[in-house]
């Protein structure tokens, strides 16, 4: 599976945000996914599952539960294949910072030269 096959689905984007905070339990985990998406455990599951297979997360037994945790190697080449498209918004975040930086000034000199200090 591609990896913008596996960050397409909003269920496995969202367990991804969580194994980003840190490791977590797959019921934990599942928890979530039936509260903000109403999946059942074993749906969860197969979503923690794609993610593990495709190389996303890792998974350790500790006792009778799973510790799940994020694996950036996938993530570090979807960034590598964005640096192609990077420049489309990269000029336009940089005007953005100027024009910005510029109200900035504007204010500034506007409050100044109402402020008799």
């Amino acid at each position: 599976m591609h990896a913008f096959d596996v960050l397409g689905d909003p269920v496995r984007r969202r367990l991804l945000e969580l194994l980003a905070e840190g490791e977590r339990t797959a019921g934990e985990l599942a928890a979530v996914a039936h509260e903000e998406f109403g999946i059942s455990q074993p749906a969860a599951s197969q979503h923690l599952k794609v993610l593990r297979e495709n190389g996303f997360a890792t998974v350790r037994p500790e006792g009778a539960r799973r510790l799940y945790v994020v694996d950036t190697t996938p993530l570090r080449e979807v960034d590598r294949w964005l640096e192609h498209f990077r420049h489309f918004w990269t000029s336009r975040m940089a005007a953005l910072d100027t024009e910005i930086a510029r109200g900035k000034r504007i204010r500034a000199q506007h409050h100044d030269e109402g402020n008799p200090e």
